[in-house]
């Protein structure tokens, strides 16, 4: 340690550059946030703020030492985790639910509010590349914006709160697709390609859609059949560290390997990574062990982001940042509005997606650096983005209120409300029902795939009510799950025995020499032999649809020996059972017969 601390010394402030960063990012992430909270803004907006104030510190002090280019590279791992838990959280079936008005809807809009940028960039004298990149950056949304505006109005589970969502993960499917395609575009747009070779449009599309379609293909196919067993076998360990290890090394490991064997952008191949675990039964765990990492760095790829920002253009092109401003606030929400009422939808509807898509976020940060990167983007082309970004964030909770108020009014109108309100109710009616289905479905598929929460573990199972929550924890990441259909048989007297199985849901029956036991929900059986090691004693057969989370005979004792206490009640639990099984299996007491 006293050599480290030496050589720390030796080497100068240079060498603390990226500790400096870090901290000093967090420092005015958290600073700014905490006001802009108070403020009833976004954090988001802080964060960008921070950022901004500390280049302008860095620029005309020496007070901070922070180095810009370890800035980018976070806000890369940033841009990585961010695309992951994306991944990791993407609903096919609530966007299945809204499909015939968010799809056309948000591609119509795309479109659109694409030309509408474009146009307005080509005015200003800029290339088609670069008013492409301006338009489709001013025509997508950010989903954390509107998910925290809905949140705070209980409108995440309304029909238009659920179309507003499907509407905005459509858009973030297409910037998907545009950052896979922007590359072997911007040759034909008059962009370039660092180590291109100038290969044909034709030729280089081909060959991006081939290798695309390679990843893809390898990444659903291969991906859910490696990546849970690999977090399975690292959950046997019981180190919640490895655990939570190897979800990041999954989520920065793919995005790494796909930009590096394929060609893929970090932000796509880290978004497959988590729809790959999504699928799994650990993505609630992975989903909360990678949260934290998610969040600090998805802070500091906005801390980032913001430090690129001249404030400057404020007043050097007041204009051009009015026209984006406008764009985003009124243009883009004016196209989206038209385009649910020409659907047939209601006003209240209309509206609601139109405060939706009033601001722009994070895909717009991402594609505005990757045309930088590909010369289709210029530094005044970010610096334009961000301030339609920090304006438009700041107001997007007063847009919500103005259209809140415009929908109750059209409702009380005579005049409108007929025509634009109850006329077209049916629609969402249809909706509704659509959503209903689709939610039962998706709950019945999840429960299929059972995980439990600790708090689940302490309530159904007692005996393992005295552990720690570390301890459920180890014990939770050990669980299989397991179903059987009515009539199945479970366990057959005899059978080696294999697996302990903790009942979810349904209802078994125990046959021990002729007695017949019903457990459910709650209760357990196969311990006792596990613990023993003795052939089965008893057959169990499924009197419903039932579902278990199982132990492996290995895993068991694993646990056993981590914990001894818990050892000795599962022996003393053991030791009841087999009493009751010893005096089930005993003849039954003749009785003498009167005449």
């Amino acid at each position: 340690m006293p050599s480290f601390a030496l050589t720390l010394a030796a080497g100068g402030a240079q060498d603390i550059a990226l500790i400096s960063t870090v901290a000093v990012g967090f420092a005015a992430a958290f600073a700014f946030g905490i006001v802009a909270t108070l403020l009833r803004l976004p954090p988001l907006v802080g964060y960008l703020v921070g950022g901004a104030v500390i280049k302008i510190i860095a620029d005309h002090s020496s007070l901070l030492n922070v180095d810009s280019h370890l800035a980018h590279q976070l806000a890369e791992i940033g841009v990585m985790l961010l695309m992951f838990g994306v991944g990791l959280h993407f609903s096919v079936a609530d966007l299945v639910a809204v499909r015939k008005i968010a799809v056309p809807g948000a591609v119509g809009q795309i479109v659109i509010a694409t030309a509408l940028g474009a146009l307005m960039a080509v005015t200003w004298g800029w290339s088609w590349g670069e008013g492409l990149v301006l338009g489709l950056s001013l025509s997508v949304a950010s989903t954390v914006v509107l998910l925290k505006s809905l949140e705070e109005r209980n409108g995440v589970t309304t029909p238009n709160g659920r179309i507003a969502i499907g509407w905005l993960v459509v858009e973030d499917l297409a910037m998907v697709l545009a950052l896979v395609l922007l590359p072997s575009l911007a040759p034909a747009l008059g962009g370039t390609v660092p180590g291109g070779e100038g290969e044909s449009l034709l030729i280089t599309l081909v060959i991006t859609l081939v290798k695309v379609g390679m990843f893809v293909a390898l990444a659903l196919k291969a991906g859910p059949v490696v990546l849970p067993w690999m977090l399975r076998q690292v959950a046997r360990t019981g180190s919640r560290e490895l655990f939570t290890l190897a979800v990041l090394a999954s989520a920065l490991g793919i995005a790494f390997g796909a930009a590096e064997l394929f060609g893929i952008s970090f932000a796509l191949g880290a978004f497959f990574a988590g729809m790959v675990l999504n699928e799994s039964d650990l993505s609630h765990k992975a989903a909360a062990n990678s949260l934290p990492l998610q969040d600090a760095f998805s802070v500091l790829f906005f801390v980032s982001v913001g430090m690129m920002f001249d404030p400057s253009i404020l007043t050097r092109e007041p204009l051009m940042v009015a026209a984006v401003v406008l764009m985003i606030l009124v243009g883009k929400s004016l196209v989206a509005m038209g385009i649910v009422l020409v659907m047939g939808y209601p006003m209240s509807t209309a509206l609601t997606v139109a405060a939706a898509l009033g601001q722009i976020g994070e895909f717009s940060f991402i594609l505005a650096g990757l045309g930088m990167t590909y010369g289709l983007a210029t530094v005044e082309t970010l610096n334009l983005i961000l301030a339609g970004a920090l304006v438009s964030i700041t107001l997007n909770p007063f847009m919500f209120t103005l259209t809140d108020k415009l929908a109750a009014k059209v409702k009380a109108s005579p005049r409108f409300g007929p025509r634009w309100e109850t006329a077209r109710l049916g629609k969402i009616e249809t909706l509704k029902a659509e959503m209903d289905a689709a939610r039962h479905k998706a709950e019945a598929k999840h429960a299929a795939h059972k995980t439990f929460t600790h708090e689940e573990l302490a309530q159904r199972f007692p005996l393992f009510g005295g552990l720690t929550p570390e301890q459920r924890e180890v014990l939770v990441l050990h669980f299989e799950p397991k179903t059987a259909d009515p009539g199945d048989r479970i366990i057959r007297a005899g059978d080696a025995a294999d697996l302990v199985y903790f009942i979810s849901e349904g209802e078994v029956e125990v046959n021990v020499g002729g007695r017949r036991i019903k457990l459910v929900p709650g209760n357990y059986f196969g311990e006792m032999a596990i613990i023993t090691g003795q052939p089965r004693s008893a057959d169990v057969t499924a009197l419903d649809y039932s579902r278990f989370a199982t132990l492996s005979r290995k895993d068991f004792e694993k646990f056993l020996r981590r914990y001894p206490h818990i050892r000795t009640a599962v022996a003393a639990v053991a030791e009841e059972r087999a009493a009751q099984n010893r005096q089930a299996t005993e003849p039954a007491p003749t009785t003498a017969r009167t005449p």
